[in-house]
């Protein structure tokens, strides 16, 4: 069964990939031998965060036009934030980027975070290993921009662009280190508004202490992604960075960190925190934290 689901997708049949995602996300009985069979891909993955308000949406949605122009197909998972009613996406990535939706060369997913802290969808691993099957020449995952999603989506995708705006001009001296560390590329988005070129100048002072992690300075690319300015330069600069990622030890960590992720995740699946709670209330005063979980250990 899931043999034959696989041979459609490679054969580019976007109806069983859409269906096999929904596979996992619902984890349907024999999901994880669909996984298992899954062949090793180069499908290049590009993670676009960043806080909300940046214009990820808008650069996601150029970037995906410029790609099409050169002939190249693209796969979009947007990560919606959940509703608080049903857990499912709220769909707004879906509306932005309506343009793409009957395009045979872009392939659109909302996914919701279903409360998940990260800013990620608790299945995003493995369905974007699932969409690399399908042959896209690049996979986009687009995070909502909260929590640790900066720090999640460097452990899924091969090059990291973080968007920011001039505006955040104090915050970029609070600015995550985490966020220093992990950014492939920087992006000043709405380079058009007043202290851009002051932003990107500090912008690049703060960036020099995390030079000695890197072979070769971040790029910090100025665009407007609303009217498509500065969007070709960031392709290129893209492009280039994964070649210099596929040679560099980054391939190893990345799987490392994946292997990390879903190693815990089944761990965890027996745990149940509700059960957790009336265990807890169960002991009474006499309650000490470190005794109680080492029964799970």
């Amino acid at each position: 069964m899931w043999q034959q689901q696989l041979d459609e997708i490679k054969q580019g049949n976007t109806k069983t990939l859409a269906r096999c995602i929904s596979y996992i996300e619902n984890e349907v009985k024999g999901y994880e031998e669909l996984l298992q069979q899954l062949p090793p891909s180069q499908t290049p993955i590009i993670g676009i965060t960043g806080p909300p308000g940046a214009g990820k949406s808008t650069l996601v949605d150029a970037l995906t036009g410029l790609l099409v122009q050169e002939g190249k197909s693209v796969a979009v998972i947007c990560v919606d934030p959940s509703s608080p009613f049903n857990l499912g996406a709220l769909l707004g990535d879906r509306i932005r980027m309506s343009e793409w939706y009957n395009n045979p060369k872009v392939f659109i997913r909302s996914l919701a975070t279903r409360g998940s802290l990260g800013g990620l969808h608790p299945k995003i691993i493995e369905i974007s290993d699932l969409m690399k099957v399908a042959g896209f020449d690049f996979i986009i995952v687009e995070t909502v921009g909260v929590g640790q999603s900066e720090i999640e989506i460097a452990g899924l995708a091969d090059i990291t662009v973080v968007v920011v705006v001039p505006e955040a001009g104090d915050e970029v001296q609070t600015m995550k280190a985490g966020l220093m560390e992990i950014a492939d590329v920087f992006v000043v988005n709405k380079s058009d508004r007043p202290d851009a070129d002051l932003f990107v100048k500090n912008l690049r002072l703060m960036l020099a202490p995390a030079f000695h992690n890197h072979n070769m300075p971040v790029p910090v690319i100025k665009t407007i992604a609303s009217q498509k300015k500065g969007i070709d330069e960031l392709l290129k600069t893209i492009t280039d960075s994964f070649l210099l990622a596929k040679d560099n030890e980054k391939r190893s960590w990345l799987l490392a960190e994946k292997a990390f992720h879903l190693i815990q995740q089944k761990k965890m699946t027996a745990i149940d925190k509700g059960l957790l709670k009336q265990k807890i209330e169960a002991e009474g005063k006499d309650f000490n934290l470190y005794a109680f979980i080492k029964q799970y250990y």
